[in-house]
């Protein structure tokens, strides 16, 4: 959900080489991985919310709360244009839920 380039850009710099390979490899969250096309892929490159949204409107309420559930799985931060553009979604998106797991050292 959240590139490894965002991830670095937003704390994972500072993790020891162990936390960024469970980050990497973190299978234990259905938020952290999601199934797009190719084409979705490649457009989103390694953006945040700020520069890149879903293209189906209605898919963004949850592309939001899976961006937010993975960071703040692994503690990440979010930058000024970033957390904008996701509190802006969170009002038009009513009660999407956002449930997450904080991730271990190691991921679990």
């Amino acid at each position: 959900m959240v590139r490894l380039a965002e991830a670095w850009d937003s704390g994972a710099s500072q993790w020891t080489p162990a936390r960024r390979e469970a980050y990497a490899n973190d299978l234990n969250a259905e938020r952290s991985l999601v199934a797009v096309t190719a084409k979705t892929n490649r457009s989103k490159a390694d953006q945040d919310p700020s520069t890149w949204l879903p293209p189906l409107a209605d898919a963004r309420c949850t592309y939001a709360a899976d961006w937010v559930a993975t960071k703040l799985r692994w503690g990440l931060t979010a930058d000024q244009p970033e957390a904008a553009v996701l509190t802006d979604l969170a009002e038009t998106c009513g009660n999407q839920p956002l449930a997450y797991e904080l991730a271990t050292e190691d991921g679990n």
